[in-house]
């Protein structure tokens, strides 16, 4: 991808890079990432956070990850690559989102904060109670905060005007804004109010090293259709009660594969028994993602996106949101996200298949997405916001509102009265630091790291 310059993006990566160190400020961030979505949960979001982190890593910056506690999946643990991550005992509510309590997280993120040493703090997804939380804690303590929303949100129902209201009061005291892609962008911009020079278009990527094709040519004698994915109705899973029905009945060589979890998985599961299509539809239920690659490997074709393409199959997506952004036409077949449309997209994907070859389809994918690439981006983000200027908070907040702007205020004066009661019982002098004790955190001052020229390299 170019611009109209004929500047591609890594030259663009390179040369803000460049800048940002012959200008002195290109140094090695302490970064906390917050948010309810993390492993050992599956999902969009926790495989982000998990790759950028360890990306990050590599170019020798520390990163903290906070969540909630899983089970009995509590306390301070570390993943791979030495990633440390602090399951904080708060048990989730609803959907994986811990019950919003404004202030009773304040004395373990500053805690956190503190002991860690960090300078940015970025929270990821607009539903997650815990990533709000935590950035207006840090914002009341003077650090410097990124946000990342990964979804699009509406404007009408009132699940999504109360979401964009505390999407307004989140955002009106941050440094910089990142989106994965630009349908989310200006979604964003239109639901926060946030000037549009904040906020960046980050996308996400695909392990390909994980999501490979299968050595051997898979045959069209038999189309198998999977669909990965949370069975909600965010996620189109109503589509499918209509949509299987019909193309099994148009496509006697067809049958479908559906992984994954959510209420909606009933309806499903009533549609095969209401059809009589046990022998053609097959429930996995949740599928870990380390195994979601075994899962489409083994099948001609898929209704995924990134990891399916990754894979070398031919994806079939409906054109809504951010969608059509992430592959070029030759590789998805795009639908309106009604029965009739989609049922017109799987017959022209299965006319396309003989086409298909998943070799070339993964290379294309290893050009077009990297982590290495998001993280170099994200590291771009994480320096502009180290360079913004402080702002007046009760200045920005009234602009939410006649009555929600005040409210807001109120909530961060309660908030400073309360840091300076932590300050007052606890003082900062008396929480001890935690040592770097990798040999990749001693060296975080250093712009010459040579895990950063290594990541020059990738």
């Amino acid at each position: 991808m170019e611009n109209v310059t004929g500047e591609g993006i890594s030259d663009q990566i390179e040369r803000f890079q460049t800048q940002l160190q012959m200008d002195g400020r290109g140094r090695k961030h302490r970064i906390l990432m917050v948010s309810d979505f993390f492993f050992p949960n599956f999902g969009g979001v926790e495989s982000h956070i998990y790759y950028l982190s360890q990306c990050l890593l590599k170019l020798g910056h520390k990163v903290i990850v906070m969540t909630h506690a899983y089970g009995n999946r509590s306390g301070v643990r570390y993943v791979t690559g030495g990633l440390k991550v602090y399951y904080v005992p708060w048990k989730p509510f609803l959907m994986q989102n811990t019950l919003p309590t404004l202030f009773l997280t304040f004395p373990i993120v500053r805690t956190i904060l503190i002991r860690e040493k960090i300078s940015v703090v970025h929270g990821h997804q607009a539903f997650s109670t815990l990533c709000h939380e935590a950035l207006m804690h840090a914002r009341t303590m003077g650090y410097k905060v990124v946000f990342t929303d990964h979804s699009l949100y509406g404007f009408a129902d009132a699940g999504s005007i109360h979401m964009n209201k505390v999407l307004q009061f989140t955002l009106a005291d941050i440094d910089q804004a990142i989106c994965v892609s630009h349908t989310s962008k200006e979604n964003t911009v239109l639901r926060s109010g946030i000037s549009p020079e904040k906020v960046f278009m980050v996308p996400n990527a695909v392990d390909t090293a994980m999501f490979t094709p299968s050595p051997d040519r898979l045959s069209c004698d038999e189309i198998v259709i999977v669909v990965i994915s949370r069975l909600v109705y965010r996620k189109g899973a109503d589509l499918l009660v209509e949509v299987i029905p019909e193309v099994c009945r148009l496509f006697p060589k067809v049958r479908f594969i559906v992984g994954g979890d959510g209420p909606k998985r009933v309806r499903i599961e009533e549609m095969r028994e209401k059809f009589s299509l046990q022998d053609r539809v097959e429930m996995l239920g949740a599928v870990p993602h380390a195994q979601v690659r075994s899962v489409l490997i083994s099948e001609a074709f898929c209704i995924a996106i990134l990891e399916a393409a990754s894979c070398g199959l031919l994806t079939v997506s409906t054109r809504v949101g951010g969608v059509p952004e992430v592959l070029p036409d030759d590789m998805v077949v795009l639908a309106e996200p009604a029965p009739e449309d989609m049922v017109r997209a799987v017959r022209k994907a299965i006319d396309m298949l003989p086409g298909i070859d998943p070799q070339v389809m993964h290379l294309r994918m290893k050009k077009l997405y990297s982590w290495d690439d998001v993280a170099k981006r994200t590291e771009i983000v994480y320096d502009r916001a180290m360079q913004s200027p402080q702002t007046d908070l009760l200045e920005r907040l009234p602009r939410c509102g006649a009555w929600a702007g005040k409210l807001f205020c109120l909530v961060m004066i309660i908030n400073y009265l309360l840091w300076c009661l932590l300050e007052y019982l606890q003082p900062t002098e008396g929480i001890e630091e935690v040592p770097d004790i990798r040999p990749v955190h001693a060296r975080l001052e250093s712009v010459d790291d040579t895990c950063e020229t290594q990541g020059k390299g990738i």
